[in-house]
């Protein structure tokens, strides 16, 4: 849940604009995030945990998201192949167990690399909803 995952933002500049690209850079190192020039090309890419990159979205869309629209959507299009890493691992635990009761906890422990303690925490946790 904490490796980091880098998006890419193809013309990023020519899209959105030098200005709002200085803008968003400013609010993404507000949230731990790093979006910057992939080397010497006109390509750019935002790096950083993926709740960060999630909370660096909500923050543009709130600032001004007809200016940001471009890189807004970019970064939610992105995030869906990311979504495991946006939910806190007891929580998805707790949710695997509840939608499908008879999961093993080998199978827990193979699917979401956790430990054979916090499967069982989290089989004791949905058992006693």
């Amino acid at each position: 849940m904490n490796d980091k995952i880098t998006i890419s933002l193809p013309s990023l500049i020519h899209r959105i604009g030098r200005e709002e690209v200085k803008q968003a850079k400013d609010i993404a190192l507000q949230h731990d995030c790093e979006l910057k020039r992939v080397r010497r090309s006109r390509n750019w890419g935002v790096s950083g945990e993926a709740i960060k990159i999630q909370q660096f979205s909500v923050t543009l869309k709130i600032e001004n998201g007809d200016k940001f629209r471009y890189l807004i959507q970019k970064i939610t299009t992105a995030l869906l192949d990311h979504s495991d890493k946006l939910e806190p691992l007891d929580a998805k635990l707790v949710r695997l167990i509840t939608d499908n009761p008879n999961i093993t906890l080998a199978e827990l422990i193979h699917i979401t690399d956790c430990t054979m303690t916090e499967a069982r925490t989290a089989r004791f946790d949905a058992d006693s909803w």
